[in-house]
């Protein structure tokens, strides 16, 4: 068989599935890129025509469409057995054992070829029992009414096969009608050029549109229908959808890959994603919109670990989610993030290349992820068969966003899914998180859950529960909690206590004293005001926990008294710290002081500039000697300092 053709031959071979004439074949060649095609050991699947003058191109039957090379093996086939002058076989083709081709049959003709078998099978018992062919065909044919030369014509589709090959053999294989409607080539390639594009035009326009331009060029068309069955069998499927749904609509007839999730333990990995509720919710600042979570997802178990509520997604509301995901179960080994702007945030992941930062510079600072050693994976985007947690928030939608406590602020899953009630009122904040809060724990605690893991018996809690208590994990420091904590910008303490007002709360704590009056970052939680804060200073060093400073009523006589007896504690504890501060008394302090009888000298200059000018006597006070008013200044020091001392002990 030839393995090379030119255009030129391929034109005049007329196979289903290339268009008709040579410029077109060429100009198919390039769209599909038959020059550039190679074999899986490397080998070219074109090559230059030899001994033509001008050049040109042949290219491998293999790059041919699937139809094409089907019609071109049949061509070959019986070609060769018209050369070596076999004799037609009623009823098989050139290869008459083909065990594929039989299993692809329906059932009618599958059951057609085994009452066949049965009848040849019958004669031949006939004949191991002493009686002639004939007279076995004949006694079979009486018995299961069928044509004596029905029989003979099986037994002749059979001849020369060895017996475990009859099944396929009296297969029938009529194809009915298989005459086709003569259609210019030039007309279908203007069908296939109208009718696959992205804005799925239906076949019944584009015939229409056919039957014009073929009255105004002279073309020969089929009936509509006779075209559109055509379409449907010679296009290949997966080609008519990529060319009138699309790249994603491609990938989805492409089965997704099945991952065994069971070989994790609790916390061994999770996955991180945001979604954005449908629902109205009004935010203590007035802002009505509908509010974005990210939510922490545990992949052995599917259970919903963490979650946090914002107007958007951003670092610090992803940063606060991990807070709560190290605080209440440890530090996973691995995440699966999405890579959006919020997660690719260099305070989340720096130090690991993303989408967004193609190099990891050596002076980057190293994200929370990162520092704590858990081992970052990013998922496709909008790929949700890439993030098990997709399907978790799709059940969020079902059980929470329609619950009955947001009727009339549910806004619908698509602009077009919006109900009667539309925008009829918002939800509060602490509504909507207590709403969610309680939806969270059902959802993890539903029993019955047909994972591999929970066995179609357990819920998600008791699968995470039953694992995480077998596990080893690891646990967050303080230290390594309060990076998770969000930073506030140079807060000055207050110039007299030192106390920090922040949101409309007002923060103190002894280790503050030290900082009276001076700026300091301050570490928080937003939806935890009334915890305590953490203090550090400028340079990024921690100072302490700052513990909130609530206010009480005026008459509220036991709050008066509990706060006199902390100041009178405060003040107290300070006395004796300054009584351990400083061991000498005053007395002490004055026998330590050294006597300043003995003066010293004072310096002679150099030399003596001559006075000039009126020389005249000035009458004057006694002048007082600098030893004498020395010890004047010694003797009153010393008298203030006793009396003042006496009126310490009055």
């Amino acid at each position: 068989m030839k393995e090379f053709y030119s255009p030129a031959e391929i034109e005049g071979m007329r196979l289903p599935a290339i268009p008709a004439l040579a410029r077109d074949i060429t100009r198919l060649a390039g769209r599909e890129g038959w020059r550039t095609a190679l074999t899986v050991g490397g080998e070219p699947l074109a090559r230059k025509c030899q001994g033509i003058k001008g050049g040109g191109w042949e290219y491998h039957w293999s790059l041919f469409p699937v139809a094409a090379q089907r019609a071109l093996h049949k061509r070959e086939i019986a070609r060769k057995q018209k050369e070596d002058g076999a004799p037609a076989i009623r009823g098989a083709t050139a290869s008459r054992v083909d065990w594929d081709w039989f299993e692809r049959q329906p059932d009618a003709r599958k059951s057609k070829a085994r009452y066949r078998l049965s009848i040849l099978e019958a004669v031949c018992g006939l004949q191991r029992g002493a009686l002639s062919k004939d007279r076995a065909v004949y006694a079979v044919a009486d018995q299961q009414k069928v044509g004596k030369s029905t029989i003979f014509n099986w037994f002749k589709m059979v001849e020369g096969l060895d017996r475990k090959d009859w099944l396929p053999a009296l297969c029938p294989r009529h194809t009915g009608r298989t005459k086709t409607v003569e259609c210019d080539p030039r007309a279908w390639e203007f069908i296939k050029a109208d009718w696959l594009r992205l804005e799925k035009p239906p076949f019944t326009a584009c015939y229409l549109r056919l039957e014009m331009a073929a009255k105004e060029h002279g073309w020969s068309i089929p009936a509509g229908r006779t075209l559109e069955r055509r379409l449907e069998t010679e296009i290949p499927a997966p080609v008519r959808v990529l060319l009138r749904e699309g790249n994603e609509k491609l990938k989805m007839m492409y089965p997704p890959q099945i991952r065994d999730r069971s070989e994790f333990h609790a916390m061994e990995a999770v996955n991180v994603d945001g979604h954005k509720w449908d629902v109205f919710v009004r935010f203590p600042d007035g802002t009505i919109t509908r509010p974005l979570m990210v939510a922490i997802q545990d992949l052995y178990s599917n259970k919903c670990v963490a979650w946090r509520v914002d107007k958007s997604e951003n670092s610090d509301l992803v940063r606060l989610a991990f807070g709560d995901l190290f605080r209440d179960y440890g530090i996973p080994d691995h995440c699966w993030l999405d890579n959006g702007r919020g997660f690719a945030a260099k305070c989340i992941t720096g130090g690991t290349p993303n989408r967004y930062r193609f190099k990891v510079k050596p002076e980057e600072p190293s994200g929370i992820l990162t520092a704590l050693g858990i081992g970052i994976h990013w998922t496709k985007p909008y790929s949700g068969q890439s993030k098990p947690i997709e399907r978790m928030f799709r059940d969020f939608c079902n059980h929470i966003a329609k619950h009955p406590a947001f009727a009339g602020a549910y806004t619908g899953n698509n602009p077009m899914a919006k109900p009667e009630n539309y925008a009829s009122r918002a939800v509060p904040l602490d509504d909507f998180l207590k709403v969610v809060g309680e939806g969270i724990r059902a959802h993890n605690a539903r029993t019955k859950r047909k994972t591999r893991v929970c066995g179609g018996l357990r819920s998600f809690d008791q699968a995470f529960d039953e694992s995480y208590v077998n596990a080893v994990i690891r646990k967050a420091a303080p230290e390594q909690l309060r990076m998770c904590l969000l930073a506030a910008e140079k807060i000055r303490t207050d110039k007299r206590s030192g106390r920090v007002e922040l949101m409309g709360n007002t923060y103190w704590s002894d280790c503050l004293l030290e900082h009276v009056g001076k700026p300091i970052m301050v570490r928080f939680d937003p939806d935890f005001l009334h915890d305590s804060v953490y203090a550090y200073r400028l340079d990024g060093s921690f100072i302490g926990e700052v513990e909130l400073w609530e206010a009480s009523g005026f008459p509220d006589r036991s709050a008066a008294r509990n706060h006199g007896r902390k100041r009178r504690s405060f003040v107290n504890l300070t006395k004796q710290a300054a009584e351990i501060e400083r061991s000498l008394s005053i007395d002490e302090y004055m026998r330590l002081l050294p006597d300043m009888d003995d003066a010293t000298p004072a310096p002679q200059p150099a030399a003596v500039r001559m006075v000039s000018g009126n020389l005249a006597a000035k009458v004057e006070a006694e002048p007082v000697s600098e030893q004498d008013f020395k010890n004047e200044f010694s003797r009153n020091f010393r008298a203030g300092l006793k009396v003042y001392q006496g009126g310490l002990e009055e």
